[in-house]
């Protein structure tokens, strides 16, 4: 078999494509291919699918395709314009080894897809020679055209939060489907109008709002209005995490404001805002001095420890009553950072309790978001939100990608 016929099998090509030369330089490192057709041959019209287009003119291109070895490999050939037999004028076509536009090989593309859900763009860059903007116009484009392809009607169930872009008040806002643990859609912004951009965009995916039954979401009242004015259908479920946080960011203001008159409870933020279980020796044998010390934040830390009880009772009914409990103690401690935390959970009151039915919470967003961010650590950030969000989707949006293998 000599060579040309080689290269051609190794390439795939079908007629009239085939290898008419093939140019190797040790010196440069590359191995140069280059491809073409004979005179004569009939291509496939653009337009109207016609086998018998004929060859009006051709413009030469290049392709950077897979490594041969350690050595750069490079596609070239003469594209031509056809003149279909139909009428339908003279049209450019494209070429089986290449999506129109790109300067790579779709067999290259395929392997940048599959190293950059692996590694920072940047670096991926450096080890195949290519400038990472380029990088990025591929992976935007191959995420923007797999999730065109996405069915979205049996999204029933949502969840949604956001997360930091960049330093400063910089967030994305990101909404997934909590059955199939998927990243629907990412937006910037953390506002109500990002919901509607999500509605928006599943209804163009073939979903209903009107079909979201359940949402699970923190208490930003953004996210609440946009819910209700969105999705006329779904219930909230506030999530128990964020619930939590509430209390414990009452808690560390009762701390806050005792500290100035026990210095000693300089430095031990973090063991208030701990279950006991989870302190080390030494923060156990602190926080047992501190109890026998009748301290306001210590009554405070008891209040929150059991509100997480909870999530241990068995019925809505159980809770209903637990949390009515809870309520009273807490709105009568005399602290006024607790009492404010428990008119928020008051006001928040048919969502706290929904999760007794849709047991939903964002535990599945809050670890996506921790991905996503080693990620961006990783990549030392990213340079646009953008870039962010595609990245966002390689991870997170199970998105099948229709390049060879």
């Amino acid at each position: 078999m000599d060579p040309s016929t080689l290269f051609t099998l190794a390439l795939g090509l079908t007629p009239p494509w085939e290898v008419w030369s093939i140019r190797f330089s040790p010196e440069k490192h590359r191995l140069d291919i280059s491809i073409g057709f004979p005179l004569g041959s009939l291509f496939i019209c653009p337009v109207c699918g016609s086998k018998g287009a004929k060859a009006y003119d051709t413009t030469e291109r290049s392709w950077r395709h897979l490594n041969f070895f350690q050595h750069e490999a490079w596609l070239t050939a003469r594209v031509p314009r056809v003149e279909c037999d139909q009428g339908c004028g003279v049209k450019k076509i494209g070429v089986p080894w290449a999506r129109p536009g790109s300067g790579f090989t779709l067999l290259f593309e395929a392997l940048i897809m599959v190293l950059v859900r692996e590694m920072p763009v940047a670096q991926v860059a450096h080890l195949l020679g290519v400038h990472d903007t380029r990088l990025w116009r591929i992976i935007r484009h191959h995420v923007s055209d797999a999730r065109k392809r996405l069915n979205l009607s049996d999204v029933r169930r949502v969840g949604m939060d956001e997360t930091a872009s960049r330093r400063g008040h910089h967030y994305i806002s990101l909404f997934f489907d909590m059955d199939k643990s998927q990243l629907l859609f990412a937006t910037k912004g953390k506002d109500k109008e990002t919901v509607k951009a999500f509605a928006q965009n599943l209804t163009a995916r073939n979903g209903k709002p009107e079909s979201v039954l359940e949402v699970c979401c923190d208490m930003s009242p953004a996210f609440i209005s946009g819910v209700q004015e969105q999705f006329p259908n779904a219930e909230i479920t506030f999530d128990r995490f964020h619930i939590m946080k509430v209390v414990n960011d009452a808690v560390d203001q009762v701390r806050r404001e005792e500290v100035r008159t026990q210095p000693v409870l300089s430095k031990t933020r973090y063991i208030w805002l701990k279950n006991p279980g989870n302190l080390t020796a030494k923060q156990q044998a602190t926080l047992a001095t501190l109890k026998g010390r009748n301290l306001k934040t210590a009554r405070a830390y008891q209040i929150r420890l059991t509100l997480q009880e909870l999530f241990q009772t068995r019925s809505r009914k159980e809770g209903e009553a637990f949390l009515k409990k809870w309520y009273f103690w807490a709105t009568h401690s005399r602290l006024p950072p607790m009492v404010a935390a428990a008119k928020t959970i008051k006001n928040h009151w048919a969502g706290v309790l929904n999760w007794f039915h849709s047991g939903l919470t964002t535990g599945l967003v809050e670890g996506f978001n921790s991905l996503l961010q080693a990620a961006k650590a990783r990549a030392r950030g990213y340079r646009s939100d953008t870039n962010f969000i595609t990245m966002a989707y390689l991870i997170g949006g199970k998105l099948n990608f229709t390049l060879p293998t």
